[in-house]
């Protein structure tokens, strides 16, 4: 028997098959197959036993997966090696450690006969040997049988399988590509379509079949397929072609001779030749049309005022004057309607309009007209081309020679483009020049991005005006004196009209046209409108503000403008992608799909990647249109399913927060949304900062819409959150909402944990009596419910009021009762509070040996109970008491540690009281300098916090500035 007959051949490039010599052999199951190709794929490196178990199984193992992977090895071995018997160690299935190897030789194995070959072929086009290069990746490629891995089941099959089959595609990418640029590109357009067809996003492919079908004299089919394949990529992944996809179709629409293509002998030796197949076009000599110098620009407005910034920024794109700009220069305007954009362009092109001596062309692309009739790029080509100057007679027939024509026209010419009102890319890429010397200004509604990635320009986007731009808006079109006069109403009248332009030119027009109208008696009348768009309508379509938006609304997909109506219920400053799923019960990608066309639109912004909000009267559109539009129901659906989310999310935060805290019993989640997850403290608290406002608006929006329950849980829920960042007005805000809330529904279960939250939130704020009222509430509402827990935690929250309102002994009284009531219903973690209540409270008596028991039989119980929020405090109050008997030294290492803790919690409110203390504890030990390092650092918490303890530090820091010195 010969070397080949005993030989042991694979193939993994479609099923998994062995051969040895001429005859298959028979691998077994699927899953036995697998065991192989796992082993196969790591080509003579050891393979450990949980790799083999995840490749076939995954995550789901049967119970005896152990036994039955080595029987299937048992099973290959018998296969591949069937003369050995069960004395001799096997040859190609080899036992390593708790895994296996295979051992071949590297011929034996398809795979890499494919991939050494691949990279030869590779070598050999760099040399210039394109010709055996393609030949060497035809005979790789005929290796392949199919998918790679076909019929496998398991993980392996699926990651590996992908991974392979994106090698083949791309080593037939570079084959084809050879073929093309080797003169078959005949022989390659059938193939070229096949593939196009499976992978549609595949631009090399398009790029490829668009220079086949040029090439072989079929210039519409080319042009054709990539319009196919830029709405597949605009579809499906929102995205414009990439710039060697736009430079070819720009190309191709030239007829650049560049693309002709070579006889191979000449491509060989790298060589051209002219085209002769696809002949250049023969345009109007740009000679002909030079008399002609167009000056189509409007108006500028004579009133124009502001931007500022904006200005400096599009000054910038130009060179300096006299030379001319590398290439086209591209701006695109964009930003939400009314907001200015054709003004500043009309200005901005005046003021440069001497350095475009060639001229100005202006065209209205009306791509959001009233009337619906947005100007095709055919119509708009043709309307330039006849400005330029071109007899109807010698305008060709056909987009891509028209646009040939256009830019043969304003080659080596310096003329300025101003194209308004644009409704996406493709409307304007057409009327784009083609040589440096000129500049196009774009407006839109939309963001263009597809200008901006594949033909480089620059964008400008509008926001409001700032406040002092506004009052110079209405100053110029009032008089400055009129609003001298009248300083209040002029800024509300800019506040009602949310800075907006459009806004403040319709309410100006009619300030204007009687001026006999008090400014005070117009802010009125706007005030009178209560938010709605009614205050910004006209007889002109183009000057009333809802028909404005309405012309972006009705542009957008279903999906989006569902979306901006049901964003009109939201009554938060901002909202994040989850949110807004949550709002409109779909998965976050499709929402995300749905923002990014809203932001493309300049309905939303994206002021934060992920975070968007909208423009104030865009705000108002948005909830004139959801009360239109949608059912009560789906209305009342949609705002539990939002508000809903952000209970939910905010306990899954008070979860990390306070981990070991009494948990508030929710209803379930709507399944449509997708939770907010944390996997640590600081996660946790950065999410409720960064939702904070949104958060106090859902309360009380949940309140305002007979949804009591959210209103009275989500204070609860966020009580950690607020303690540990001093949000004391925002606690008690929603704290007393969500009482409210709870006694309108007669909810007394809501009504007793409001109670507690108004309490606390109250004690914070030093409203103490406020607060020991509400806790006598509460005691009598889980009295009547029946509910010792709660009971329990009244009490110990009352000997804390006592004791900050200086009732001392009243505090000892119930913090004592409250100790013996949790330790009864085995809190610990209210026993841990108590216990360091009542050391403060020993330590305010003086009665200090007891204050230090209490304080360290407190920190045991804490400390095995995890509540670090009270160690701190704990640990404070021992400073304090070892400060009082002047143990200075003690009292500062208590004080340290204090801050340690308050610290890994995040309570920057603990953090700023103990340093305070630690700074008494240093100027008592006669340590000044370091004294006034910690109150600063306490007085700059405190700053931040806007806690009323910072006027107290800053009078001690005075105070130790006019200490004498000492030495």
């Amino acid at each position: 028997m010969n070397a080949y007959e005993d030989s042991v051949r694979f193939s993994v490039l479609g099923p998994v098959r062995a051969w040895r010599g001429a005859q298959e052999l028979d691998l077994g199951s699927p899953q036995q197959r697998a065991v192989l190709a796992a082993l196969l794929l790591r080509r003579g490196r050891p393979v450990p036993l949980t790799e083999l178990l995840d490749a076939v199984w995954g995550e789901e193992q049967p119970a005896a997966s152990v036994s039955v992977l080595r029987t299937y090895v048992s099973r290959l071995r018998k296969v591949l090696e069937p003369g050995r018997d069960a004395s001799q160690v096997p040859s190609l299935i080899v036992s390593v450690g708790d895994g296996y190897i295979v051992r071949l030789p590297t011929d034996a194995l398809d795979l890499a006969v494919f991939e050494q070959r691949v990279a030869e072929a590779k070598t050999l086009r760099a040399a210039g040997e394109l010709s055996i290069a393609a030949d060497l990746l035809h005979t790789a490629l005929d290796r392949w049988q199919g998918a790679a891995l076909a019929g496998l089941p398991g993980p392996l099959a699926e990651s590996e399988g992908s991974r392979l089959n994106e090698e083949h595609l791309g080593a037939l990418e570079i084959r084809l590509d050879l073929d093309v640029e080797l003169g078959r590109h005949d022989e390659v357009i059938a193939e070229l379509i096949s593939l196009s067809g499976k992978h549609p996003l595949r631009e090399q492919l398009c790029q490829l079949l668009m220079l086949a079908l040029y090439r072989s004299g079929r210039q519409a089919e080319a042009l054709e397929t990539y319009r196919r394949t830029r709405s597949t990529l605009v579809a499906e992944l929102g995205i414009e072609p990439g710039a060697p996809l736009q430079d070819l179709h720009d190309r191709i629409l030239a007829a650049d001779p560049s693309l002709a293509p070579a006889f191979p002998e000449e491509r060989q030796a790298g060589l051209r030749t002219e085209p002769s197949a696809v002949p250049a076009p023969d345009p109007v000599r740009p000679s002909e049309a030079h008399a002609v110098r167009p000056a189509q620009l409007p108006a500028d407005l004579p009133t124009f005022t502001g931007r500022d910034v904006e200005l400096d920024e599009t000054r910038a794109l130009l060179p300096e004057a006299g030379s001319l700009p590398a290439a086209v220069v591209i701006s695109a305007i964009g930003g939400m309607a009314g907001i200015g954009k054709t003004t500043l362009a009309v200005h901005w092109a005046h003021r440069i309009a001497d350095r475009f001596p060639d001229g100005q062309l202006f065209i209205n692309l009306r791509g959001f007209d009233p009337t619906g009739s947005i100007v095709t790029p055919e119509e708009a080509i043709r309307i330039l081309i006849d400005a330029l100057g071109v007899p109807p007679e010698r305008i060709p027939a056909g987009l891509e020679a028209q646009t040939a024509l256009y830019r043969s026209l304003l080659a080596e010419r310096r003329v300025l483009v101003l194209l308004d009102n644009a409704r996406d890319s493709d409307q304007v890429r057409p009327l784009l020049p083609g040589s440096r010397g000129c500049l196009v200004i774009v407006t839109s509604r939309n963001q263009l991005t597809g200008l901006v990635v594949g033909n480089g320009a620059h964008p400008l986007r509008l926001n409001p005006l700032t406040s002092a731009e506004a009052h110079d808006f209405l100053a110029r079109r009032l008089s400055a004196g009129r609003l001298a006069a009248e300083p209040e109403a002029a800024q509300e009248i800019i506040t009602q009209c949310a800075r907006l332009p459009l806004a403040l030119a319709i309410v100006a027009a009619r300030s204007a046209t009687h001026p006999g109208f008090a400014l005070s008696a117009i802010a009125e009348e706007l005030r009178d409108y209560q938010g709605s768009l009614d205050a910004f309508t006209g007889s002109d379509i183009t000057l009333d503000l809802r028909a404005v938006f309405s012309l972006s609304y009705q542009a957008l997909s279903a999906p989006a403008a569902r979306l901006l109506r049901l964003l009109g219920l939201h009554s938060g400053p901002d909202i994040s992608a989850h949110a807004a799923a949550a709002l409109a019960g779909l998965p976050l990608r499709e929402t995300r799909g749905a923002l990014a066309e809203l932001s493309r639109a300049h309905l939303l912004i994206e002021h934060f990647p992920g975070r968007y909000t909208l423009h104030d009267l865009v705000r108002v559109y948005a909830a004139e249109r959801v009360r239109a539009d949608e059912t009560p129901q789906e209305r009342d659906r949609a705002l539990e399913r939002l508000l809903g989310w952000y209970l939910h999310s905010a306990d899954a935060a008070y979860s990390h927060i306070t981990p070991h805290r009494r948990r508030i019993p929710l209803e379930p989640l709507s399944s449509s949304c997708q939770l907010a997850t944390f996997t640590t403290h600081e996660q946790a608290l950065a999410w409720c900062e960064t939702e904070r406002a949104n958060l106090v608006a859902a309360v009380h929006t949940a309140a305002a819409s007979g949804l009591s329950g959210i209103a009275w849980r989500l204070p609860a829920v966020l009580w950690g959150f607020f303690y540990l960042r001093s949000h004391n007005l925002d606690w008690a805000d929603t704290a007393e909402a969500g009482l409210s809330a709870a006694r309108a529904a007669h909810d007394r279960e809501g009504e007793g944990q409001a109670l507690l939250d108004t309490a606390a939130a109250l004690r914070h704020t030093d409203r103490l009596d406020e607060a020991i009222d509400a806790l006598h509430q509460a005691m009598a509402i889980h009295r009547e419910l029946g509910e010792p827990d709660a009971r329990a935690s009244v009490v110990v929250n009352l000997g804390d009021a006592y004791l900050q309102s200086g009732q001392l002994h009243k505090a000892v009284e119930y913090i004592r009762r409250g100790l013996a009531i949790n330790q009864i219903v085995g809190s610990a973690w209210r026993q841990g509070i108590a216990l360091s209540n009542l050391g403060d409270a020993y330590q305010r008596l003086g009665r200090f040996d007891e204050a230090v028991a209490c304080l360290e039989q407190a920190l045991t119980v804490l400390r095995a109970s995890g509540n670090l929020w009270v160690e701190g405090v704990a640990l404070d109050i021992l400073g304090t008491v070892h400060r009082r008997l002047h143990r200075y030294d003690r009292a500062v290492e208590y004080y340290h540690e204090a801050l340690k803790t308050h610290r890994d919690i995040g309570n920057r409110w603990g953090e700023g009281h103990t340093l305070a203390n630690l700074g008494d504890a240093e100027l008592a030990a006669g340590k000044p300098e370091a004294a006034r390092a910690s109150w600063e650092q306490a007085l700059a918490i405190f700053t931040e916090l806007g806690h009323p303890d910072a006027d107290e530090l800053r009078e001690k820091l005075g105070r130790l500035e006019e200490r004498p010195l000492t030495g």
